[in-house]
C-alpha cells in the first residue's frame, strides 16, 4: 500500500471549499504515516464522526450491522455441523473484517483463503497475534501455483512456522515450484491442496471417469488427474510437499435463480470430492485428507433450517429437501467412518453479499434479502437528462461508473433474453424520496423495477428507471445515493478504504463510526 500517498489524496484541499463538504479543514497537518496503523488512525480522524452526506465521492460503504450478521451466520452453522471452516478474504482485503469471519473461538483454527499474495503479507500480523493466543493458523493461496511466487510464500512459510502455508495445485509441474518453498532456509513443506475442476473451468484438474465408479488404481491410466495424484504422493515423499486434502469451487452455482437449488451443487461437490480422496486412498491408503467445498451459494446453504436444527423442524421452508437429506446422510456417513475425511467450508463473498448473490436464491428469502447486503457505493447526481429515458423516463449521470461499481453483469439466466435484470447497480431505498425506491424482492433478477444503474462507462454511471413513467420517483442535482453493486469483490477494487457505518444505531445510520484501510495489489 502507497501509503504517502494516500495521506496526500485525502490531505488534497478543494480549491473552493463549500460547507458542509469541507472536510479535510484540519489535514493540512497530517505526517505521512510510517504504518498501516498510523494511516488508520489518520482516516479515523479526518472521517469518524462525519456522516454520508459530509465525504467525498464516490465512497465505499460497509455496514457493521450486516457484516457481523452475516459472519455469524456462517461460524454458527460451521459449528453446529462440525464442519471447517475457511474463509476468504479476497472480496474486502482488510483486517478488520478477516477478525469477524475467523471469529474470537479460541478453540479453532485460523484457516483463510487468499487470492493474491498481497492479502497474506498483510493479514501476517493478525495470524501472529492469533498464534500468540495459542489458535493454529493456515493461509492457502489459491491461485494454481506459479513461479515466481514461490519466495515469497517461503518468506510468509519461515514467519508462521510448519503447516501454516497451503497451495493449490492442479498441475503436476507446479510441484517445482513447491519443492523451492521446502528447500528455502527457514521455511517448511507446504500443504497442497489437489484443485479439482467440478464444471465451472476456470481452474483445477478434471476428475478421471473412474474415480466416480471406484475403479481408480495406482498406474491404470494416464488421465491428467491420476498422473497429479501421483506425482503429489511422490513429491510427498520426498518431503516436498504435505497432501493435505481436496479442493472444489462451484463458480457455477452463481446461476441458480430458485430458493435453495444451491443445495444440489453442494451436495455434488463432496460427492466429487469423495470420489477423488477415495482415488487418493487407494494409492496412499489412510491417508489424512479434508475436503474442501464451497462458493457463497453453495457455502450459504448449509445455513438451510432443517440441517442446523436437530430433530423435527416443521417450521422451516421443504423446498431443497431432498438435497438436505443427502447432505445430512453425507455428513453422519463421513462421522461415523473408521478413518474419516475432514469436511471443510470456504467462501468470502457471503461477508458482503451483492446483487449477484440475491440473484442465486441461493436461501430463502427468510435468509437472504437486499437489506442483507453490507455494502454500498456512495455517489452523486451530477446531470439529470428529462425524457431521455424508456418511455420518456428521466436518465440521471452519477460520479460512479465501472472503476467504481465493475463492470460484471447477473447473468441473464430468464427464459426470455433481456427481461431479468441487466443493470450495473441498484439503489438503495436511502435518501430522501429514494428511501421509497422499490427494493429487489422474493422474483429478482426477473423483476426489478426502480432506479438502477443502466450503462457505465469509466467515470460515469447512468441511472435508469426501470417501471411505469408516472411512479418515476423524482432525482435531484447534487442528490447522493447509495448503490448495492453486482459483484462486491469488484466494486472495492479500486478504493483504498472503506467508510464504516453501522445501521443499528438509530438515528446515526449515516454516522462513520470506522474506516477499514484496503490493500490492493498484488
Amino acid at each position: 500500500m502507497n501509503i504517502n500517498y494516500l495521506v496526500s489524496s485525502i490531505s488534497r484541499q478543494p480549491a473552493k471549499p463549500r460547507e458542509p463538504h469541507n472536510l479535510f479543514k484540519d489535514t493540512s497537518k497530517m505526517e505521512s504515516p510510517t504504518s498501516d496503523a498510523s494511516l488508520k488512525e489518520q482516516l479515523k480522524s479526518t472521517f469518524v464522526g462525519k456522516t454520508l452526506d459530509q465525504v467525498p465521492t464516490p465512497s465505499v460503504i460497509l455496514d457493521l450491522a450486516k457484516l457481523e450478521t452475516n459472519c455469524n451466520g456462517m461460524l454458527e452453522a460451521t459449528k453446529k455441523l462440525g464442519l471447517l471452516w475457511r474463509a476468504h478474504i479476497k472480496t474486502h482485503k482488510t483486517t478488520e473484517l478477516t477478525r469477524l469471519q475467523v471469529g474470537n473461538d479460541k478453540s479453532t483454527p485460523v484457516n483463510i483463503v487468499v487470492s493474491t499474495i498481497i492479502e497474506a503479507e498483510n493479514i501476517l500480523p493478525l495470524l501472529k497475534e492469533y498464534q500468540s493466543k495459542g489458535r493454529k493458523v493456515n493461509v492457502l493461496f489459491s491461485f494454481p501455483l506459479f513461479p515466481s511466487a514461490a519466495s515469497r510464500l517461503a518468506d510468509l512459510s519461515a514467519q508462521l512456522g510448519p503447516d501454516s502455508i497451503s497451495l493449490m495445485i492442479d498441475h503436476p509441474d507446479q510441484l517445482v515450484s513447491a519443492a523451492t518453498i521446502a528447500h528455502t532456509t527457514g521455511a517448511y513443506p507446504p500443504l497442497v491442496f489437489i484443485k479439482i475442476d467440478g464444471g465451472y473451468h476456470r481452474a483445477g484438474v478434471q476428475p478421471s471417469p473412474s474415480f466416480a465408479t471406484g475403479e481408480s488404481t495406482q498406474g491404470d491410466s494416464s488421465h491428467p488427474s491420476e498422473v497429479l495424484i501421483d506425482a503429489v504422493l511422490e513429491a510427498e515423499k520426498q518431503n516436498k510437499c504435505v497432501l493435505h486434502g481436496v479442493y472444489i469451487h462451484a463458480g457455477h452455482s452463481y446461476g441458480t435463480r430458485t430458493d435453495w437449488a444451491a443445495l444440489g451443487y453442494l451436495a455434488q461437490e463432496f460427492q466429487i470430492c469423495l470420489d477423488f480422496a477415495e482415488a487418493i486412498r487407494k494409492r496412499s491408503p489412510g491417508h489424512k485428507l479434508v475436503l474442501s467445498v464451497g462458493a457463497t451459494p453453495t457455502a450459504t446453504t448449509i445455513q438451510h433450517p432443517s440441517i442446523i436444527s436437530s430433530g423435527d423442524n416443521n417450521n422451516n421452508n421443504n423446498n431443497g429437501d431432498s438435497s438436505v437429506q443427502k447432505l445430512k446422510e453425507f455428513i453422519t456417513a463421513q462421522s461415523k467412518r473408521e478413518n474419516p475425511f475432514s469436511l471443510e467450508v470456504h467462501a468470502g463473498v457471503y461477508s458482503t453479499l451483492d446483487l449477484q448473490q440475491l440473484a442465486t436464491h441461493a436461501r430463502d428469502s427468510s435468509l437472504l434479502k437486499a437489506d442483507d447486503i453490507a455494502i454500498s457505493v456512495l455517489a452523486e447526481i451530477a446531470s439529470l437528462y428529462p425524457s431521455r429515458g424508456k418511455n420518456s423516463t428521466t436518465e440521471a449521470l452519477i460520479n460512479a461508473g465501472c472503476l467504481a461499481l465493475g463492470r460484471e453483469p447477473v447473468t441473464d439466466k430468464g427464459s426470455i433474453p433481456g427481461v431479468d435484470y441487466s443493470g450495473w447497480g441498484f439503489l438503495m431505498p436511502w435518501g430522501g424520496n429514494l428511501t421509497s425506491n422499490p427494493t429487489p424482492g422474493p422474483d429478482f433478477p426477473r423483476v426489478h423495477p426502480g432506479w438502477q444503474v443502466g450503462k457505465v462507462s469509466q467515470e460515469h454511471g447512468i441511472l435508469v428507471w426501470d417501471g411505469k413513467p408516472e411512479d418515476e420517483i423524482p432525482l435531484q442535482y447534487g442528490q447522493r445515493v447509495r448503490i448495492w453493486p453486482n459483484h462486491s469483490c469488484i466494486a472495492g477494487a479500486c478504493f483504498d478504504w472503506y467508510l464504516i457505518v453501522d445501521s443499528r444505531s438509530k438515528g446515526r445510520e449515516d454516522e462513520v463510526v470506522d474506516v477499514w484501510p484496503r490493500w490492493r495489489g498484488w
